[in-house]
């Protein structure tokens, strides 16, 4: 038996057994990018809804930095939320860095930028389809995007469901601003390397396994809600 073999074995062993390190390291991962995606929710939703319906100066400037953003080294993210809330930058007295609260903010910053891309571009299209019919019903385009907004909840709950893959997978930031502390920081992308780096192979696998599982569910999740959504509207058109 090789060393992969072993190591694949041990790893499931921590994984039925429920292993206390494997738990705490996957709950603070859960909680952390959990915590992320429903602040970014609010920015991202509302940023991206207003950029869809309406028009003012410097909207096309900002579409361009929204998609600049989207391509955002997670590094660059974590050095400058570092720095910001280092005992020396402008947030250093909210203590917050190498704590869990300072990871959040450095995924929520990674990710608005994915939910209001993706929300921008869900309610552009169905304000095209709708626009002209809630004008004529005296809907403001502040009213028409919030009813745009209800009405691609569906669409919607996919693109957070992607932002959270994009949260949990995140490894850069949270080291920088986490400090990957034991029982503290510790998450499953940064416990990963550490392990690996350590030649506990068997956590670093479990971790791995748990971390595959959970994107799995997010994609079989994000491909119910879009096969539920489209029998929905053709159940609608036929009746």
């Amino acid at each position: 038996m090789n060393a992969f073999t072993e190591s694949l074995q041990a790893a499931f062993g921590l994984i039925v057994h429920a292993d206390l390190q494997l738990l705490r390291v996957v709950g603070l991962s859960l909680a952390v990018s959990g915590s992320a995606c429903l602040i970014a929710a609010g920015f991202g939703l509302a940023a991206g809804a207003a950029l869809a319906v309406l028009r003012f100066p410097g909207r096309r400037s900002m579409l361009v930095v929204l998609n600049t953003l989207l391509a955002l080294p997670s590094v660059v993210v974590g050095l400058v939320v570092y720095l910001l809330l280092s005992r020396s930058g402008p947030l250093g007295s909210w203590g917050l860095l190498f704590t869990p609260g300072a990871m959040v903010i450095a995924q929520t910053v990674l990710v608005v930028p994915v939910v209001a891309a993706l929300t921008r571009e869900a309610i552009a299209a169905s304000w095209k389809q709708h626009g002209e019919q809630l004008r004529s019903l005296g809907a403001g385009r502040g009213v028409a995007a919030a009813l745009l907004l209800w009405d691609e909840r569906l669409a919607l709950l996919t693109v957070l469901l992607a932002a959270f893959g994009r949260a949990i997978s995140e490894v850069g930031a949270v080291m920088i601003v986490g400090g990957n502390i034991d029982g503290h920081t510790r998450v499953m992308t940064t416990a990963i390397a550490l392990e690996t780096s350590k030649g506990d192979l068997p956590l670093a696998l479990a971790l791995g396994i748990v971390l595959l599982g959970v994107v799995l569910l997010l994609n079989a999740l994000i491909a119910a809600v879009r096969w539920w959504a489209t029998h929905r509207d053709r159940g609608a058109a036929h009746g």
